[in-house]
């Protein structure tokens, strides 16, 4: 596939009248992409979305996950909004507390017309092994009310990553897309604690989901039958006296999480659309329960069948930007320059794109398509 060039549009977040509304924005690009031919009657559409975190602002709210769902259903398809439940000890653990944490943020069926189906289940134990026999895995563990559905539709807050570097189609499909099994495969990392730089402040030992922090003297360290990977640790401690041997790790990493995101890819590979929105562009995930200044300006929607090549425009467009002073951007801030390296200078994202087109999900090769809607002239 990497010869070829695919279609990605685009529509800007400025807009200035009723017409050009991210609501309308929205329709146009679903129509402009053409996912309704992704849709036969009575399929059963999953919309693979991320419900956010108690403290955090910056996910897709569900009044434009509304409209995905209203032209779903047009094209005779049956939507659920969907997830699967994480491997931290947080609020969406098990399915339960996963769905009252998406109706504490508005994602009712009064207000997205669709109901809500945790994809790996009460516990996050029901997955479907898809077998992709890739260099690190033979077989990967995805939520199996992904795999059932009919059609795939991602939508996708894209922002910086802790460690994946950004998060975009492919790590919402990769790592959201993997039960909480899987999302311990693709993690397999086991941070350190440096006891020169560690001040015993606990702040670590507050935030760790799994307790796998002790004290000895005063100094932290992992207890690494217990640390689930997470990398939590690492992103809260003051003094980074926590980190991962990142020129080992990382890059493992992030092909790991590329991997399942072929696995799924792969399954729905004829009846998958993505839509990145490049707006809210914050320095982590949206399973981070802060709202932090964005980085740059808010830029647009994008909608492609291709993950790659949606997830490569996206990042090409935070990187023409000029950073925003407020944010956490250590470098990186002029037009051109890396925001995502700025952030976290350890991570690699590259990788994401660079190794899904090598695994076949797409083409890193685009061509930027603009979705405008047409005004009304001046009558006056």
């Amino acid at each position: 596939m990497s010869n070829n060039v695919s279609k990605v549009y685009f529509a800007e977040a400025e807009g200035h009248t009723y017409l050009s509304n991210t609501q309308n924005k929205i329709k146009l690009l679903w129509d402009a992409a053409e996912f309704s031919k992704l849709i036969k009657k009575g399929d059963l559409v999953a919309i693979k979305v991320h419900f956010g975190e108690i403290g955090n602002n910056a996910f897709v709210p569900p009044w434009y996950i509304r409209i995905i769902v209203d032209r779903i259903k047009e094209a005779g398809g049956k939507p659920f909004l969907t997830d699967c439940n994480t491997v931290y000890i947080g609020h969406r653990r098990n399915a339960p507390d996963h769905i009252t944490m998406a109706l504490l943020h508005g994602f009712s069926y009064a207000t997205v017309g669709a109901p809500i189906v945790i994809a790996d289940g009460l516990k996050g134990r029901n997955y479907k092994s898809l077998e992709i026999n890739k260099k690190h895995f033979k077989s990967v563990k995805i939520g199996s009310d992904l795999v059932y559905a009919d059609a795939l539709i991602v939508v996708s807050h894209f922002k910086g990553h802790l460690m994946a570097g950004f998060g975009g189609a492919i790590k919402n499909i990769g790592m959201g897309g993997g039960s909480i099994q899987g999302k311990k495969e693709q993690h397999a990392l086991k941070p350190k604690s440096d006891p020169e730089k560690c001040t015993g402040c606990g702040t670590c030992k507050k935030y760790c989901p799994a307790e796998a922090i002790f004290f000895v003297e005063n100094k932290s360290h992992v207890d690494e039958k217990k640390c689930i990977g997470c990398g939590t640790c690492v992103g809260v401690c003051p003094e980074h006296a926590i980190q991962f041997d990142w020129n080992a790790e990382i890059v493992p990493f992030t092909e790991r999480m590329t991997e399942y995101a072929y696995g799924l890819w792969k399954q729905h590979e004829k009846k998958i659309g993505c839509f990145n929105f490049v707006i809210n562009v914050t320095p982590e995930c949206d399973c981070f329960n802060v709202s932090e200044p964005l980085i740059v300006p808010d830029v647009g929607i994008f909608a492609s069948i291709d993950p790659v090549a949606i997830d490569r425009a996206c990042y090409d467009a935070v990187n023409r930007q000029e950073g925003l002073k407020t944010s956490r951007l250590r470098s990186g801030f002029k037009p051109g320059e890396d925001k995502f390296l700025g952030l976290h200078e350890e991570t690699r994202g590259k990788i994401q794109f660079e190794y899904g087109e090598t695994l076949g999900i797409g083409n890193q090769k685009y061509e930027l398509i603009e979705v405008k809607p047409e005004e009304p002239e001046d009558s006056a």
